[in-house]
């Protein structure tokens, strides 16, 4: 097990300092078995986090993404957390001015990630595959920048599906009404 977090640290330490040296916009810390950001990787990328666009941290075991993650990749404009066990996100999101696309999907949400909807330059959110019954959709429709949700795979209620069709202006997918079963 020691040799197998070892090579997982190594792995993480190989990406981080491959953007750090090629000074790319982005960083790859997918499938790394990751628990938490690391945080030695906020001083090994202090240089270049201004730089940094495009994080990915899918396929991990996040429980949380915190408030200076947010603060320290200010620049963000694609962030993916499709696969961890997050159930909210830091109020900080909100400061992310140019993120255009989350990916938040197979995660736990029970409900819509509220401070998602103050986020001026956010076109794409996918929530697929979450716990989500309830959608804010007044916060919704007032997003200008929205272009397409995805609700795919949410227990969201009829009532959604109603309300929301004639009220927002972009692409909403969610899954296919299941047929109501005959007594």
């Amino acid at each position: 097990m020691h040799k197998r977090m070892g090579e997982a640290v190594a792995r993480v330490a190989r990406k981080v300092n491959d953007t750090v040296e090629n000074k790319t916009d982005s960083l790859d810390l997918a499938n790394c078995k990751l628990m938490t950001f690391p945080v030695g990787i906020y001083k090994a990328m202090r240089s270049v986090s201004e730089g940094i666009h495009c994080i990915s941290l899918a396929n991990n075991e996040l429980k949380s993404i915190t408030s200076r993650f947010v603060t320290t990749f200010s620049q963000l404009t694609e962030l993916n957390l499709a696969g961890n066990y997050l159930h909210r996100l830091p109020e900080e999101i909100t400061s992310l001015l140019h993120l255009r696309a989350i990916n938040l999907s197979r995660n736990r949400f029970r409900r819509f990630p509220e401070p998602l909807a103050t986020v001026p330059a956010l076109e794409t959110i996918d929530l697929e595959e979450n716990e989500i019954v309830e959608v804010p959709t007044d916060k919704l429709a007032s997003m200008a920048s929205l272009r397409s949700l995805n609700l795919r795979a949410n227990p969201v209620g009829p009532e959604v599906r109603l309300l929301v069709r004639p009220l927002v202006p972009f692409d909403l997918l969610l899954s296919p009404e299941e047929p109501i079963p005959k007594a």
